[in-house]
């Protein structure tokens, strides 16, 4: 890899780091992700720790988040006992799915709180219908989206 492109490639790396930490997730998923992106992989376990210059343990636990989010999977390589790690098919609608799933349980919550409040103040039931519609056409957004993507896979 030429100089310019390995800069390239780290500073995209670490951008996508901060990008991830901003939104709540580790710094590490985020490198990770951003080296997938890149690179796409098979990647050992140990070639992550490695080009990204952290501990086998950090990779391990956030190679583990990001297969629970679905961005990454594990592969064998024929002959290997080593783990091996690529982009997963369709991760960013795996990565949609968990906004889309807080957002339905967030109107279901504001659908109860107006149906156990028996709410007679209309600044109230206002209030409550407004934020149970911002949520539900938030999440209906997301959905819609993450299809979007489903079908450019």
């Amino acid at each position: 890899m030429n100089t310019s492109r390995k800069a390239a490639v780290e500073e995209f790396v670490e951008r996508m780091g901060l990008v991830a930490e901003g939104d709540g997730l580790p710094r590490i998923a985020g490198r990770i992700m951003g080296l997938m992106v890149i690179e796409g992989g098979p990647l050992s376990f140990s070639e992550l720790a490695q080009r990204l210059d952290v501990s086998r343990a950090s990779i391990s636990t956030n190679t583990r988040f990001l297969e629970r989010l679905g961005v990454i999977e594990r592969v064998a390589q024929r002959g290997e006992r080593r783990d091996y790690f690529q982009l997963a098919t369709a991760p960013y609608v795996h990565l949609l799915q968990g906004p889309v799933d807080r957002m339905m349980k967030a109107h279901a919550v504001v659908a109860h709180a107006r149906d156990q409040l028996s709410v007679t103040d209309e600044g109230t039931r206002r209030r409550l219908d407004e934020l149970g519609v911002f949520y539900e056409e938030l999440g209906n957004s997301f959905r819609e989206l993450a299809k979007r993507f489903s079908r450019d896979e």
